[in-house]
């Protein structure tokens, strides 16, 4: 952030933004088919009850312990299978340059981890709340199982489903401690998923307590670009969410 008494949020931001959806692509199609599977009677009983208990507990783990894990697994494991990437796909930006274990990589995987969990239960409240006349409706016209599910089901459901969405998102751009762990926070821009990068809360939570006099001013406004940037997300994700309802209120 600052060179020279020269200050930029540029690099921040774009991590910001790359993390969170990194952890979203990654994160939400997992999120969906564990609902999917816990609301459609796919596993027994016992099994779907210990599956629901280990999506809750992962929602009650400190973000410090998530941090730690990823110094201790998932660090060693980026720097070990990124060297072969890297080497064969070195040329293109997001694989370019130096593996680094505290990289971009490694903090939107341990991103999408924590944002598992709301995903995966709102959606599945959503997706078991669809009524069971509708499936029964979808079977009765020949629909497959698995046809009823993405014809019928998830349509219906959808507006739970971009509610999951928000939600988590807004939780990955905002989460401090265990991305400020684990990016490398660094303040230049890189393309390189294998490069250290910065976010913005990773920024505010590393200089504040040492900062004075102008750093204090830059990181304030760095705290005023967060809030507007969760407030725009959250501004487009009520605008995609009126609109899967009025697409669902179609389908009904």
């Amino acid at each position: 952030m600052e060179s020279r008494d020269n200050y930029g949020i540029v690099p921040f931001l774009f991590g910001t933004f790359m993390s969170s959806a990194i952890a979203i692509l990654i994160a939400l199609p997992l999120g969906l088919a564990v609902s999917i599977f816990l609301s459609e009677d796919f596993l027994p009983l016992p099994a779907r009850q210990v599956v629901r208990f280990v999506i809750e507990m992962l929602a009650s783990i400190p973000s410090v312990v998530y941090g730690l894990w990823g110094i201790a697994v998932l660090i060693p494991l980026v720097e070990s299978v990124g060297k072969p990437i890297a080497s064969h796909l070195g040329r293109f930006g997001l694989f370019a340059g130096p593996v680094f274990g505290n990289s971009m990589l490694t903090a939107s995987l341990v991103l999408a981890l924590m944002i598992l969990p709301t995903i995966a239960a709102i959606s599945r409240a959503s997706l078991a709340s669809v009524p069971g006349t509708m499936r029964e409706g979808a079977y009765a016209l020949g629909s497959t199982r698995w046809e009823t599910i993405f014809g019928v089901i998830i349509p219906t459901a959808l507006p739970g489903i971009v509610a999951a969405t928000i939600l988590a998102l807004g939780r990955a751009m905002g989460e401090t401690m265990a991305v400020a762990m684990l990016i490398g926070n660094s303040s230049r821009f890189t393309w390189s998923l294998f490069q250290p990068a910065g976010t913005l809360a990773s920024l505010l939570a590393n200089q504040f307590a040492e900062a004075d006099g102008i750093r204090i001013n830059a990181l304030m406004y760095a705290a005023l670009a967060l809030m507007f940037l969760t407030l725009l997300v959250n501004i487009a994700g009520e605008g995609v969410l009126r609109f899967a309802q009025r697409k669902t209120a179609g389908l009904k």
